[in-house]
């Protein structure tokens, strides 16, 4: 690659001296180890019911199972960002992947809640290590743009398919043989990625000398716990508990400590060039926000298909298999082959509108709808939308990164994306019971109606809360639209240029 300036031909060689022979497996086993995490997020919604039953969980208990590991990934990423600058990215992801599949282990061993939800905390702790090192491996490995966007069209399908390919295998496993194989089926993955990872991942060593922000780590993780927590306890206590506001209050504080002291310590956590890059910043946001849109949707339309319209597991999760195929069709046959030739933002502008529409058909649902012709078609529209957004997404923000930053620059892109889903999931889920409670309230008038208005009044809450998922993607494409301007990788050096000290 050259733009004319001799100064700049080493940069794409920085870390290896030369293309990685074998960077296309390579890519492989990052997918793999990336899929697990993010296909783990989901993979235990379809099986809850059942573990529920198993483990005798009441009904107050039984969201830890997904909010243990929401918060603990959430919450530690930056952490596993930096670590794998400090020790290496190779170390760091065969350490990741080998916890999670202990932790996996442990948890599909489980024979009490407390157990289970343990376990799952684990799973997010080695998540956050192993998430982060990942994509800095991958944006080391690939910097010729052409092959870039290859590599990260793989990514973004990866990354934004895996929540879907979750429901689907969990359905599968849950029918066929048991809700603990969810977890269970995480061991082989794992065990694959780390002989593929020793074989075949190059990388340098990490920073010696170098200390981890210890002040940071506290404020920075605490906040987001505090924060994650205060939205997943607002569904069972409202919105005005003291404890939640308490959360909110005390997760913004921590927050604003958190940036006050990046300005100040010697190695911060987050090195605040990176955020105040315009156009990673544009990025950042930009996914958070889309992604509370489209994770809320998947526990209603999990719910919808098995409860109103009496789907079995695997039915429900086939039933968004169309949703897959437009992820990875958006994303690696027209993202990939588009971002080497237009701005990030007019790919990802129209992408956040395609899922708009999609998800503004879907408020149109109703206790008798038909999947094919009125369920199907939004959920091809919100896949084709999110396939053509993630993936310039993610190589955006990544790009021009210095390879110090690396990690903790993709731990945050990943952070972006878990706590929005994690936001999403609590406050569209708050949002559609409180709408359905007053919705039945509304019409039930002697004990009689309340077996046709029931269901009636769920599909309510969920249309109430698919209109506020769609507000918050059109929020989405408008921060895209302003604030990203980046131009089109195949004509910037900002690919190939790692940013410096002074960025900002």
């Amino acid at each position: 690659m050259d733009d004319g300036r001799t100064s700049d031909q080493p940069q794409p060689r920085t870390e290896a001296g030369a293309p990685d022979p074998h960077r296309w497996w390579a890519l492989v086993v990052i997918a793999l180890a990336q899929l697990m995490v993010v296909l783990d997020a989901t993979i235990v919604n379809i099986a809850l019911p059942s573990a529920q039953h198993d483990l005798h969980m009441s009904d107050g208990n039984r969201q830890w199972v997904i909010t243990a590991y929401s918060l603990a990934f959430g919450g530690l990423l930056l952490l596993g960002g930096r670590i794998a600058d400090l020790v290496g990215r190779k170390r760091t992801f065969v350490i990741g992947l080998t916890g999670f599949a202990l932790a996996s282990a442990l948890g599909g061993g489980a024979t009490g809640p407390a157990m289970l939800f343990g376990a799952r905390a684990l799973q997010g702790a080695f998540a956050a290590v192993l998430a982060p090192s990942a994509l800095s491996l991958l944006t080391t490995a690939f910097t010729d743009p052409r092959e870039r966007g290859k590599a990260f069209g793989v990514y973004g399908a990866l990354a934004g398919s895996g929540s879907a390919i979750g429901f689907i295998v969990g359905g599968l496993l849950t029918q066929y043989l048991n809700w603990r194989w969810c977890l269970y089926v995480n061991v082989p993955i794992a065990v694959l990625a780390v002989a593929g990872a020793f074989a075949l991942l190059r990388d340098r060593p990490g920073a010696r000398g170098a200390r981890l922000d210890v002040p940071g780590v506290l404020l920075g993780c605490g906040g987001l716990v505090a924060v994650v927590y205060g939205f997943s306890e607002a569904e069972p206590r409202g919105w005005t508990d003291p404890l939640v506001l308490a959360l909110f209050a005390g997760g913004a504080l921590l927050l604003a400590a958190f940036v006050w002291w990046q300005t100040r310590a010697p190695s911060p956590l987050l090195p605040l060039h990176i955020v105040r890059d315009r156009d990673r910043a544009g990025c950042f946001l930009t996914m958070t926000l889309a992604v509370i849109g489209m994770f809320g949707l998947f526990l209603f339309m999990t719910y919808y298909l098995q409860v109103i319209l009496g789907y079995s597991p695997v039915r429900a999760g086939l039933a968004f298999l169309p949703l897959t195929a437009a992820i990875i069709a958006g994303s690696t046959q027209i993202s990939a082959r588009l971002l080497g030739r237009v701005p990030p933002r007019l790919l990802m502008v129209p992408g956040l509108l395609l899922a708009v529409a999609g998800l503004l058909l879907l408020t149109r649902m109703r206790v008798g709808s038909s999947y094919t012709t009125e369920i199907l078609p939004s959920l091809l529209l919100l896949g084709l939308g999110m396939g053509l957004t993630f993936m310039p997404i993610f190589a955006t923000a990544t790009a021009g990164v210095a390879p110090r930053d690396a990690g903790v620059t993709s731990a945050t892109v990943n952070t972006a994306q878990q706590v929005g889903g994690s936001i999403g999931t609590a406050l569209l889920n708050t949002i559609a019971t409180t709408s359905s409670a007053a919705y039945i309230a509304a019409h039930v008038h002697r004990p009689a109606d309340r077996a046709v208005v029931l269901p009636e009044g769920v599909v309510h809450g969920y249309t109430v809360a698919i209109w506020w998922a769609a507000g918050v993607m059109l929020t989405a494409a408008l921060t895209a639209a302003l604030l990203i301007t980046a131009k089109a990788p195949g004509h910037s050096t900002r690919a190939s240029t790692p940013v410096t000290e002074s960025v900002g």
